[in-house]
């Protein structure tokens, strides 16, 4: 079991600084931009028909003229110029993620009335891949899983989370210290608009999963007039960057684990953890209890705590279709504690530790931690963080006693608390100013982005947006065959949004054997608030015809 690390770091206040004014972006000649061959992909799936290109943006848009850095964007051309209206830009969120192979993915979910009419451009955001990448020489340790993303001690201890982050913000700071001021999402926003400019189109459509609805939240509050059709799947509330973000994980993981107990309720010959939804949260909340009281050694410096099953839960409760990966783990993992595993059952635990975490770099080229780091770098540069250990730990107190689930993690401290540098200018106000051309789609029972998160993204658009609502359980509403699907289709074919907000019913389910997307499970996702193991898995089902 393949399931990638989340880590991400939270912020909210307001920062005594003047705020920089949205710079316009200079428009580049469009043959400036030189299509040829990608950079290698070798652990994914890449449309044939994908090409790439690199342009140069500022490094600080407040010194337009001064250093600047690369980033890569991919393009699969409309193969009907004569229909052709414009660019589809997208963004898998993260923060973190890479965006260089989501053309693909949605080549495989549009139908053919969208895929005429536009170029589907990809792109590693500033900081990420095969743009200039950042890394705080983060190295890849058995322990990561469940400090990256902060979770406290059995004991509720924080002290080895505020070790981490000390550690970890010096760190960013050594290895790349010049750049990290300036990765947030107010500037990738202007590389958007680079992006566009270079490719010599008018306006931009996009399509942002997760972190990536927030992305186009700012790039369309800085650029409406440059915003074509804007589609924001899995809202995050822009008044809730990041520290109160993150927070609202605590209720939303916590009603979404409940999808997970029916699901192994209807199948308990197969995972033995009980017929009923209360048999399997009681057999899942032993499972934790006891790894928190006496973690088991795996060897070669793994050990399976209740953290790591937390994590792993966590991650997986981002997609129906990943259900049965986590009752055949959690089953698995029940002899252990119990004393009854057989040789053959530790050998498979270590192997599937072994193969949880973060996902490495898809090239030589870029530094293991990439993911980690620019994540830290949005979140902490966004927006300030409050630096007082005890508030912290005051936080993961409170939340331990209400929300146990994710055990206080959540409230958690993260580097930003000692980050070295300073927000350089406030959040972008994101407001109803601009023409009514987003859409928002969002699930009820979303553990990453809640349903309070997408309605707090939809308050701040106002009368910009409409929005549907689906209720179901997971992380990205598009492509699981809802009112969801017709409604952002119909928008990118003809521009019409729906006259009013609406919602309607999810999908059930998939059955245990439904697994035919891959010879082995996609990895999850690779930040805190990433759509794109949902989507690429989606889109490999759909290209298996399955």
């Amino acid at each position: 079991m393949a399931v990638a690390l989340s880590a991400a770091a939270i912020v909210v206040s307001a920062l005594p600084a003047p705020a920089l004014a949205a710079p316009k972006a200079a428009a580049a000649p469009a043959d400036k931009v030189v299509w040829g061959e990608c950079p290698p992909a070798p652990d994914s799936y890449r449309d044939p028909r994908q090409e790439c290109a690199t342009i140069t943006v500022p490094l600080d848009y407040r010194k337009p003229h001064g250093r600047t850095i690369d980033v890569e964007i991919s393009r699969i051309a409309t193969s009907t110029p004569d229909k052709r209206r414009g660019i589809l830009l997208s963004n898998p969120g993260g923060p973190g993620g890479s965006g260089l192979d989501l053309p693909g993915a949605l080549a495989a979910l549009l139908p053919a009335d969208v895929l005429d009419q536009y170029d589907l451009i990809g792109f590693d955001p500033r900081g990420v891949g095969f743009s200039t990448p950042v890394t705080c020489g983060i190295q890849d340790t058995p322990a990561l899983i469940t400090l990256a993303l902060p979770y406290p001690a059995p004991d509720g201890s924080i002290a080895r989370n505020v070790a981490y982050a000390k550690e970890t913000a010096a760190a960013c700071a050594e290895h790349s210290g010049d750049l990290l001021p300036h990765i947030t999402t107010a500037n990738t926003a202007r590389d958007m608009d680079r992006i566009r400019a270079a490719l010599g189109e008018k306006k931009l459509s996009y399509f942002g999963v997760s972190y990536g609805t927030y992305l186009g939240a700012v790039y369309t509050s800085l650029f409406p007039q440059r915003s074509d059709r804007i589609i924001l799947d899995s809202g995050v509330d822009p008044d809730l960057v990041w520290k109160d973000m993150w927070r609202t994980w605590n209720p939303a993981v916590t009603e979404r684990i409940e999808d997970f107990y029916k699901f192994a309720a209807t199948y308990p010959d197969l995972y033995g953890l009980g017929a009923t939804p209360a048999a399997v949260r009681s057999e899942y909340s032993r499972l934790v209890s006891a790894l928190d009281a006496e973690p088991v050694d795996l060897g070669d410096g793994y050990i399976l705590d209740g953290n790591y099953v937390r994590e792993v839960t966590r991650s997986v409760l981002y997609a129906d279709f990943f259900l049965p990966l986590l009752g055949e783990l959690v089953a698995e993992l029940v002899p252990l504690v119990d004393g009854t595993s057989t040789a053959a059952e530790r050998s498979s635990a270590l192997a599937a530790l072994k193969s949880t975490g973060v996902r490495r770099a898809a090239a030589v080229d870029v530094p293991f931690d990439n993911t980690i780091a620019v994540l830290y770098a949005v979140v902490c540069d966004d927006a300030v963080w409050p630096g007082s250990v005890a508030r912290h730990a005051r936080d993961v107190a409170r939340a331990r006693q209400k929300w146990p689930l994710l055990a206080g993690m959540p409230s958690n401290l993260w580097p930003c608390a000692f980050w070295p540098t300073k927000p350089v200018e406030r959040p972008v106000a994101v407001t109803d100013r601009g023409p009514r051309n987003v859409l928002v789609l969002q699930n009820t029972r979303d553990p990453a982005t809640s349903w309070e998160s997408g309605l707090g993204l939809r308050r701040a658009l106002g009368k910009r947006a409409a929005f549907v609502g689906v209720d179901q359980g997971g992380h990205g509403a598009f492509a699981l065959g809802t009112c969801a699907d017709a409604a952002m289709v119909e928008f990118l074919a003809t521009g019409a949004l729906p006259a009013r907000d609406r919602f309607c019913e999810g999908v059930p389910p998939p059955s245990p054997l439904a697994r035919s997307f891959g010879a082995r499970p996609p990895y999850l996702p690779v930040g805190p608030l990433d759509g794109a193991a949902t989507l690429l898995a989606a889109a490999a089902r759909a290209r298996a015809g399955s």
